[in-house]
């Protein structure tokens, strides 16, 4: 049996899919199996993949008469996996050499952590695509298992095919779910939500390429409001699990998208006691019959809880360091929600 079963799904990929297959090829550790599913590409994908596969046999092809999702591949892919660890790849990015040997050794000697990611690299223009590339490096700061944790309802913390996890957890908790939601971010999330430690290597093993055809930038489930609705079932479970129910719920930023982001919260049954901004125009307002009020107002940590939906580049930091100064502790007395 392979130690490592490489997950790769692919819908007319033929223009990138030999890097991606050479990457893995090239890799320093050389006890795995790919399981390439073939989406029904209606290009020369499948032509490509059957000479890599004639090359080497560590290479399975997964064929769909028709395209039937990302979510169909990937779960037909672990179904088939025979690896103790799975490894995601994707068709138009590329591993560094080195990244299943680090990868595999950091969970063999961690046995407490369940997945663990890498730096990557922004394989893209980072002028033009700023947005992108933003972002990479706020995954990238992110590598303790305690501080992905925190920042789970931030942003998906992972670059999804940049990941390695344990075959065991899809036993446990099960794999990806088809909805309209990012399935990566729901599966982070849950399995979080289940006590399941995530880490990231400090080192860079990866290639994001940010395409013009990336499936997040066109997917509708992988919309600003799709994240949203999907961190809120999480969010919503952790509120009632974890913080006292004495205590207020304040949703930090009572902008037009911040309150359209926090609907979806409350309509997971969390009673807020209001919105709290810092813009004066806003506060003494009352929006859906909740009142606007002031940091200044805010009560004190034991009877008042803070989720902050404030994302503006700076802006997350300014209220995080407010709120600590105030005396509220994040995790227990506030946590960043976008």
């Amino acid at each position: 049996m392979p130690e490592i079963s490489i997950i790769l799904p692919a819908f007319n990929a033929a223009s990138t899919l030999p890097c991606a297959f050479d990457s893995m090829l090239a890799q320093s550790f050389r006890d795995w199996e790919l399981l390439f599913i073939n989406d029904g590409s209606t290009d020369g994908t499948g032509v490509i993949a059957a000479q890599y596969a004639e090359k080497d046999s560590r290479i399975r092809i997964l064929t769909f008469s028709e395209n039937r999702g990302i979510v169909a591949a990937l779960n037909a892919g672990l179904s088939e996996a025979k690896g103790k660890y799975i490894a995601r790849m994707d068709a138009d990015d590329e591993s560094h050499a080195g990244r299943l040997q680090k990868q595999f050794v950091f969970l063999e000697e961690n046995p407490s952590t369940g997945l663990v990611s890498c730096k990557v690299l922004h394989g893209g223009d980072s002028n033009e695509q700023q947005g992108y590339a933003l972002y990479i490096d706020w995954i990238n700061r992110l590598q303790e298992p305690g501080a992905i944790f925190l920042q789970r309802f931030v942003e998906s913390p992972f670059a999804h095919p940049s990941v390695m996890f344990r075959k065991e957890l899809v036993d446990l908790f099960g794999g990806y779910r088809a909805g309209d939601f990012p399935e990566d971010y729901e599966l982070w999330l849950r399995w979080m939500d289940k006590g399941v430690r995530m880490a990231r290597l400090p080192d860079l093993l990866f290639t994001w390429n940010d395409l013009p055809a990336r499936l997040s930038r066109k997917d509708a489930r992988c919309s600003p409001d799709a994240f949203a609705r999907c961190k809120s079932v999480y969010l919503a479970a952790f509120l009632k699990t974890e913080i006292p129910p004495a205590k207020k719920i304040w949703l930090c930023g009572a902008g037009r998208i911040t309150r359209q982001r926090s609907s979806f919260l409350l309509g997971q049954g969390i009673n807020a006691a209001g919105y709290i901004d810092v813009d004066p125009g806003k506060i003494g307002k009352n929006f859906g019959g909740l009142p606007v009020i002031s940091l200044d107002q805010l009560g004190n940590p034991g009877e008042n809880f803070v989720i902050s939906y404030i994302g503006n580049r700076g802006a997350r930091e300014d209220i995080r360091a407010i709120l600590i100064s105030k005396g509220f502790t994040e995790g227990a007395g506030f946590i960043m929600a976008g």
